[in-house]
């Protein structure tokens, strides 16, 4: 029998490692930052239970879908006018999901990859972001059920559709670690204290 999570350690772990998620679990991220953060993810998620809605995906773990958590999340903690930057790793994610939306075994490698996280790492960012936060939690019996039935179901599709799983898993890591990188950038460009050099300094008559 396959391991989907041995089949995906390093790309896991990539993602694991970028900047971004210091920024996440620091404690101290910038509550409009973190909405952005989540303005990409539900975009994900939106289209993700659509099409896993259609396809009956969730019928045994029907408290598992979070978009409307983490639309509740982002009004809480939204305070600009318009609307966040939806970057470009989201909306080739979302494009992603619409060319699958008949695939049930694709669809549940990205369920799997997104929801399982939520239930394991999402309760350690839970504890170190702003806002309510709806967005990972979950009832206390649930977490253990529906990691149970998520893996059962990840690895019964695995063992027949290998590689569709996997590409999608990997497509999945893949896109997260684009966001996190694309976050990053969003937090150096508009979220971090300007360091003034010496040069501008002068220019500025601040030295003597």
């Amino acid at each position: 029998m396959y391991d989907i999570k041995e089949l995906t350690k390093d790309i896991h772990q990539n993602a694991e490692r970028q900047e971004f998620v210091k920024t996440l679990m620091s404690g101290s991220i910038e509550p409009n930052l973190y909405a952005t953060y989540l303005y990409n993810q539900l975009q994900c998620y939106a289209v993700l239970e659509k099409y896993g809605i259609e396809n009956s995906l969730f019928r045994t773990t029907p408290n598992l879908p979070r978009a409307e958590h983490i639309h509740y999340d982002f009004k809480a903690l939204w305070t600009s006018e318009g609307k966040p930057t939806i970057t470009q790793s989201t909306k080739d994610y979302v494009a992603h999901i619409e060319t699958i939306k008949e695939d049930a075994e694709k669809l549940y490698a990205h369920i799997y990859t997104r929801y399982l996280g939520d239930i394991s790492g999402g309760q350690m960012i839970m504890r170190k972001t702003p806002g309510p936060n709806r967005y990972y939690k979950f009832k206390h019996k649930e977490i253990k059920e529906y990691k149970r039935i998520v893996r059962e179901m990840i690895n019964s599709y695995l063992n027949v559709y290998k590689l569709n799983i996997l590409n999608e898993a990997k497509f999945c890591f893949a896109s997260a670690t684009k966001l996190f990188q694309e976050m990053k950038e969003i937090e150096d460009m508009y979220y971090k204290p300007l360091i003034l050099t010496n040069e501008v300094k002068d220019d500025l008559g601040t030295t003597n």
